[in-house]
């Protein structure tokens, strides 16, 4: 069993999602604790460009929402979630830019400590 956090941010992102979708997300993150890095696609994939980031891809790919994360130590931290490429790509890049400034913060905390 592998450990997923959510960034405090995400956790409001997730809150903010429509329940449906909030619950197709979380289900992912399931399959993600159970199976980690060995998750297939198209349950999860990389963010193309951003080397170690990867996409949450809830309902195998059909769900509009991603949660963008990476492997940090024995664990996942979910550092945001946003919409998918295809849907809206202004805040899909928006997401992405958060997801990278909040595990490079958290990467930061954790070496200070």
């Amino acid at each position: 069993m592998w450990i997923v956090s959510f960034a405090i941010e995400a956790q409001q992102e997730l809150i903010s999602l429509p329940v449906q979708e909030r619950v197709a997300l979380l289900n992912a993150v399931a399959k993600l604790e159970a199976v980690g890095p060995r998750l297939p696609f198209p349950h999860q994939s990389a963010v193309k460009g951003v080397p170690g980031l990867r996409e949450l891809r809830p309902r195998g790919g059909r769900s509009p929402w991603r949660g963008f994360y990476r492997q940090l130590g024995d664990g996942f931290v979910i550092a945001a979630i946003g919409p998918e490429a295809q849907v809206d790509q202004r805040n899909f890049d928006r997401a992405v830019r958060a997801a990278l400034a909040r595990i490079q913060a958290l990467e930061n905390e954790t070496r200070t400590t």
